[in-house]
């Protein structure tokens, strides 16, 4: 299994504004291999895989290959993944 993304199904216009296009340009940029996995963008309570392993509904949401999540602000997330803690996210 790959990692894979969740994200808003909202893919244009690429912006580092956008949370989710933020954490998907750090993974691109780190050359890590993702599937990307469009959630519902309204109502947030249609993200059951989301809220389940996350505890909560916002994206971008992380599936690692060993099945656990990682969810955390997005720019956080980007700056983990651009210093190669991909693997080891921290705790969430």
């Amino acid at each position: 299994m790959a990692v894979k993304l969740h994200r808003c199904p909202i893919m244009w216009p690429p912006t580092d504004m956008h949370p989710c296009y933020k954490v998907q340009h750090a993974l691109d940029q780190a050359g890590v291999a993702y599937e990307i996995v469009k959630e519902p963008l309204l109502p947030r309570s249609r993200r059951k895989d989301v809220i389940e392993h996350t505890g909560g509904s916002h994206l971008p949401a992380i599936e690692l290959e060993d099945g656990t999540w990682w969810r955390e602000q997005s720019a956080d997330m980007a700056k983990a993944i651009e210093a190669g803690k991909l693997a080891s996210p921290p705790a969430a």
